[in-house]
């Protein structure tokens, strides 16, 4: 009886999880059932599980669109994800380290005001970043859609509370052998905190990629735009052009994709080190 309840237990679970892997699945499906179809067989009202007909041409007609360089779009949001995953990863490090392992008695007071810019909305420092990009002549620029996002509060009390944790007698012993705090820092810390630097990284990727709102306002002209700003444009007053749009978007995940599947069992293993509940 035990046996049989057991096994009915995990058929069970099984089914379940089939369930939500397949609702999980589904959106991927649409965007690649559509974006390889015509636009008569997704504006049709008979609905079918595959087209009448796949358009692999779609995909040549995507990246030849004069009106949207999707291409030069796709490698704008690799350099910014990228630059900006590195820059924000260093800094936050090296701010969360400081806090956490430099004696200072107002360093509790910074760490305080670091997380009180938390509490700020986003909206109260959109305008006032926009006016300095700006002014230092960076609008349509890598600069102006990178610099002004490189310091993440979030990413910094994740790091200071995995360095509260880290073991002291590791950077002991490195003093011992005559290296320094800066040194200590490159050979005894960062190699022994790769989980939690592959889960902000993976984490502040996701996010500039996805970023919409300041790449639309800085990124102006056209050899500025980024995968969601390049997303946008396929949809406007004039023409709906949603095959190129459900196949934009189906690229535009593939990136993220792959990120997610090479450092997903680090994000948990980070987010459990850094010590938040």
């Amino acid at each position: 009886m035990d046996d049989a309840l057991v096994r009915a237990g995990r058929a069970l679970r099984l089914v379940v999880l089939i369930v939500l892997a397949v609702l999980f699945l589904i959106p991927f499906y649409l965007l690649v059932r559509n974006g390889l179809s015509s636009e008569q067989d997704i504006t049709s009202p008979e609905w079918t599980l595959f087209p009448s007909e796949l358009h692999w041409d779609n995909v040549r007609e995507l990246f030849e669109d004069p009106s949207v360089p999707f291409a030069r779009s796709l490698l704008d949001s690799a350099l910014i994800a990228v630059a900006t995953t590195a820059g924000t990863v260093l800094l936050a490090s090296l701010a969360g380290y400081g806090l956490a392992r430099i004696p200072y008695r107002h360093a509790d007071t910074v760490f305080y005001a670091v997380l009180g810019t938390l509490m700020v909305p986003a909206a109260v420092t959109f305008v006032p970043s926009f006016v300095l990009v700006s002014t230092l002549g960076w609008i349509s620029t890598l600069r102006g859609l990178i610099v002004p996002t490189l310091f993440s509060a979030f990413a910094c009390f994740v790091f200071r509370q995995y360095f509260l944790g880290f073991p002291r007698e590791l950077e002991d012993a490195a003093q011992v052998d005559g290296l320094g705090p800066w040194r200590t820092y490159w050979r005894i810390v960062v190699p022994n905190a790769r989980p939690v630097f592959a889960a902000v990284g993976t984490i502040v990727f996701i996010g500039a990629w996805n970023a919409f709102l300041w790449p639309l306002v800085i990124g102006q002209d056209q050899s500025a735009w980024t995968v969601q700003v390049a997303l946008s444009s396929f949809t406007t007053a004039q023409v709906v052009r949603l095959h190129e749009l459900f196949l934009a978007a189906a690229v535009s995940i593939l990136p993220l994709l792959l990120v997610f599947l090479c450092f997903q069992r680090w994000i948990v293993a980070g987010v459990e080190r850094s010590g938040i509940d």
